[in-house]
């Protein structure tokens, strides 16, 4: 007995000590890498889940040609979105333009171990009855409906980012960071494609609750601040779950600030996770609308089953 357990303490003591062989060793490969090496490598490896890493402000954000385009948007995103340890604000802005039924998107909040935002461009053909906005599936514009956006995201009055892109999903997360979502302000800008989409979008904000002093239209474009949603808000509905998946998002971003403190930049940090644990980097990235839509397509294939 006593042998046995002399044996297992001797085991986890030479595991111990590899590992931490290992590790040293990958923090000092990590610091030996050129940084355009480490840009490369590191957008290679989030190609794969619809992401982008940005160097110039220490960003992770979207690629035009993400695989999430596919599953489009629903309502169902955002009510299950506290399943998945994401809590925010959302502003959907439904118009008419061009006998279609048009949403414009706006998210700002916690998504995971991420602080971030997202701006997305969804229609679906013909004219919906407002009735039937939350049942209908809305498809991700086409790379010609994509417009200029430009989002500039602040965390109690200090600026975290600004992003501008012509883009269907335009989102910026910042990685390592933990908010509430009535803590951030989300600077927008959209430029239109014409006058009267201008003036139908300008319109439907003007209809959920925005204020003509909100809204600053310059030619074709249109900035305003969303700061307190004037949307309903499905996490409402879910107070306890929402507050349950903050508190796992806190803890979950003191421990990744914690395993990755040899680091202090996002890329850094996620190249040290791929190369010592490459599952944990994984996890990380699958984040948004990745596990939501999966989720949703499981569910699915059920409902056909039975």
């Amino acid at each position: 007995m006593y042998l046995l357990f002399g044996i297992f303490v001797f085991v986890c003591i030479v595991f111990l000590c590899l590992q931490l062989f290992r590790r040293k060793h990958i923090i000092c490969k990590v610091k030996q890498m050129d940084t355009c090496e480490k840009v490369c490598l590191l957008n290679k490896l989030c190609e794969p889940f619809g992401f982008c890493y940005l160097e110039n402000q220490d960003l992770v954000s979207s690629r035009t040609d993400a695989w999430q385009k596919q599953f489009g948007y629903c309502s169902l995103f955002d009510q299950t979105a506290s399943r998945f340890g994401m809590v925010f604000d959302c502003e959907p802005v439904y118009f008419y333009y061009e006998k279609k039924t048009y949403l414009i998107e706006l998210w700002k909040g916690q998504y995971g171990i991420n602080m971030g935002a997202e701006a997305g461009i969804y229609y679906v053909n013909g004219i919906l009855p407002p009735e039937q906005f939350a049942n209908a599936h809305f498809k991700a514009v086409p790379k010609e409906g994509m417009l200029p956006i430009q989002l500039s995201l602040c965390h109690k009055g200090q600026k975290m980012f600004v992003i501008k892109h012509c883009h269907w999903w335009l989102t910026g997360f910042c990685m390592g960071k933990c908010c509430k979502p009535e803590d951030l302000t989300l600077w927008i800008s959209i430029t239109c494609a014409s006058h009267q989409m201008l003036y139908q979008f300008v319109e439907s904000l003007l209809h959920i609750g925005y204020q003509y002093c909100d809204l600053l239209t310059r030619d074709l474009t249109v900035s305003f601040a969303f700061c307190q949603p004037h949307s309903h808000q499905p996490r409402c509905k879910h107070r306890c779950r929402a507050a349950w998946s903050q508190w796992k998002n806190r803890l979950c971003v003191k421990l990744f600030v914690f395993f990755t403190k040899p680091f202090t930049c996002t890329m850094d940090r996620l190249l040290y996770l791929y190369f010592f644990l490459p599952s944990v980097f994984r996890r990380i990235l699958i984040c948004r609308k990745n596990r939501r839509q999966k989720w949703k397509k499981k569910r699915k294939v059920r409902c056909h089953e039975f």
